[in-house]
């Protein structure tokens, strides 16, 4: 960690090459496990489109041109430029066009309420990825013998549950071995796809894109259903840009260009190989690609890939749930730290069982990996679909590139996905239905949770008594001052903390030094440690105090007042209070529906201690209550 809060990447290339093992397993994770099932359900026969010569190379011409299409160039080469101080992922993402347009208020407003709808549909995606991943991965079970069959769901749930059951202890120890196990995946990928592709040349001629688009056009409407599938392909792009802040630009890129595209690549044209030889071997491309002999190893380093995949989309649920708390969209949570050294290791108990319930639910509800293929897109196209929609408003009022550029940069990219975002749709009805649930559901509080707290804060300024005013009336003829520090936490700093107004009403006192405590979340990752702390005197022992965080920083109040001592404000923690309000909010139908205020009541009630969340000792607090009718 340097010395300003914010972790930077070393550039040397020692660190470069560590970096890019590293990326493998945390970043690489989710789409380098979809040789697993994108083929599969592309070339299912249910899509009702012959498995001629022809149509395979077409569908796997249309898998390759995906991929360079939305990973290579969208993705690595566009949205990757487009980082908030080195951070990537939607709530950057979010946070960087909201800024842009922050003299806009109308697009502001329009692109948080984008924005939030996309994070939403990260969840969704959060629930599926363990659950086909690690489904699929034990149905190679089934390729070697049937006698497998009626174990692979409850083999599946048992690694699933041990997976989770594991996150409150942190992956610092396993999480050394995630690089060197997908850099194994990828090497033995991409040699069975060579494998493949010995035994069949031929199918190197779906490099062609002429292929790709005579087979999305030719079919009619069984094409653009096919779409649906060939989309599986590239599940897990938006980790490239949501964790290049953990490894920077330049370790993602090369991992990707350099072994896991080739190995991609390799992999599905070995597969399409196969298929053009023995068209009955669409019941599993993957495992059938290989010599008996590898089958079972190959099942359980599959296994192994997966779970990782699946440890990487659950911390980044983790992650993504921590930038919403911190940038107001949810709820304080109780938060864990599982690592010392290691920042970005956290875990959330709340996130991790609802996650857990809901994969286990779709692994025992769907049954099998061609189920789950068919709920699986809608999620990741939709996210995908906010993410160009927001880097048109980052690249065009945040960069001021001209209008037709940014048109024609984003406005591609969004044809596509849309196209895609629309063929998953068709099969909302077979299962599509359960990540728009889960979205659904997760949008609902965010957007819930964001309204109420405005409308909170409006009707706590409206009765408020503004600060300067009353700190002038107070000492014309001042109460009796008693030894020690009471500092009041108020997340409005130009008006008078409840918290005071109740302890003068009550005690009848007023501490010898009054500090007015303000916490502040900016839309940056980071704030670095000389522009955390703010300290101002207002006379008469009283200081106003303003402490700056990013949405990636960790609040932690009491060592933020440490760096007040170089401002001339030290605090002698056994001679010091802190003071907080607490608001009962009070549902009245006057702002919202009346279900959306006893729901933001209800989440306002449960959100987690703001003690904990700001590290502040509990023996050192005082609560003064107070009702908010919104």
């Amino acid at each position: 960690m340097a010395n300003n809060g914010q972790p930077h990447p070393s550039t040397s290339s020692a660190s470069t090459a560590g970096l890019t093992l590293l990326a493998l397993g945390i970043v690489f994770g989710d789409i380098g496990t979809s040789p697993l099932y994108a083929l599969k359900e592309t070339f299912s026969p249910d899509r009702g489109i012959a498995l001629t010569d022809e149509n395979v190379l077409g569908g796997l011409s249309a898998v390759f041109w995906t991929l360079m299409v939305v990973v290579s160039l969208k993705y690595v080469l566009l949205i990757m430029r487009a980082d908030n101080k080195g951070e990537g992922g939607i709530m950057a993402l979010i946070a960087l066009a909201s800024s842009a347009v922050r003299e806009r208020p109308r697009s502001r407003a329009a692109l948080l309420l984008i924005g939030c709808l996309g994070a939403s549909l990260f969840y969704g995606d959060a629930v599926l990825t363990p659950a086909i991943s690690v489904l699929s991965a034990v149905e190679g079970l089934e390729v070697g013998t049937d006698a497998f069959k009626p174990y692979v769901v409850p083999i599946a749930v048992t690694v699933l549950l041990a997976l989770f059951a594991l996150q409150a202890k942190g992956t610092a120890i396993v999480g050394r071995l995630f690089g060197p196990i997908c850099l194994l995946w990828f090497l033995c990928i991409g040699a069975a796809g060579v494998y493949g592709i010995v035994r069949n040349p031929e199918v190197l001629a779906a490099l062609n894109p002429q292929y790709a688009i005579a087979f999305a056009t030719g079919h009619g409407m069984a094409s653009f259903v096919v779409l649906g599938a060939v989309v599986l392909a590239v599940t897990g792009a938006e980790a490239l840009y949501a964790d290049m802040g953990h490894f920077g630009k330049q370790p993602v890129r090369i991992g990707w260009f350099g072994l896991v595209a080739p190995a991609l690549t390799l992999n599905y044209f070995g597969q399409g190989a196969v298929l053009m030889v023995n068209p009955d071997a669409v019941q599993n491309p993957f495992y059938l690609l290989l010599p008996g002999w590898a089958l079972y190893p190959m099942v359980a380093l599959a296994t192994a890939a997966t779970v990782i995949a699946s440890q990487a989309v659950i911390s980044g649920a983790y992650s993504l749930t921590k930038q919403a708390v911190q940038l107001g969209f949810l709820p304080r949570l109780n938060i864990v730290q599982t690592s010392a050294q290691a920042f970005g290791q956290i875990y959330i108990p709340s996130i991790n069982w609802g996650l857990c319930v809901a994969v286990v639910a779709a692994v025992i509800g769907f049954g099998s990996s061609s189920q789950l293929a068919g709920a699986y897109g809608v999620a990741v196209t939709g996210t995908m679909m906010v993410d160009t929609l927001l880097t048109f408003f980052v690249i065009r009022y945040g960069w001021g590139y001209p209008l037709w550029v940014c048109i024609g940069a984003t406005g591609f990219f969004f044809l596509i996905d849309v196209t895609f975002f629309s063929a998953t749709l068709i099969k909302v009805a077979d299962g599509g239905w359960f990540p728009l649930a889960i979205g659904l559901a997760v949008f609902i509080l965010m957007t819930t949770w964001r309204r109420g707290r405005d409308v909170m804060f409006a009707r706590l300024a409206e009765s408020s008594v503004p600060l300067a005013p009353f700190l002038k009336s107070l000492f014309m003829d001042p109460p009796q001052r008693v030894p020690g520090t009471a500092i009041f936490l108020t997340a409005t700093p130009e008006a008078t903390p409840a918290a005071l107004l109740h302890n003068l009403n009550h005690n009848k006192v007023l501490h010898e030094r009054v500090v007015f405590l303000t916490v502040e979340t900016h839309d940056v990752p980071w704030v670095p440690f000389e522009d955390r702390v703010e300290c101002g005197a207002l006379g008469h022992g009283c200081w106003r105090v303003t402490v700056r965080y990013g949405f990636m920083n960790q609040p932690d109040v009491m060592r933020a007042l440490e760096l007040c001592s170089a401002l001339g404000l030290e605090f002698d923690m056994m001679q010091t209070s802190f003071f907080i309000s607490r608001q009962k909010v009070v549902p009245t139908s006057a702002t919202m529906a009346h279900w959306r205020e006893r729901l933001f009541a209800m989440m306002a009630r449960n959100a987690g201690n703001i003690t904990d969340y700001f590290n502040i000792p509990d023996n050192r607090v005082i609560e003064l209550g107070t009702r908010v009718q919104i």
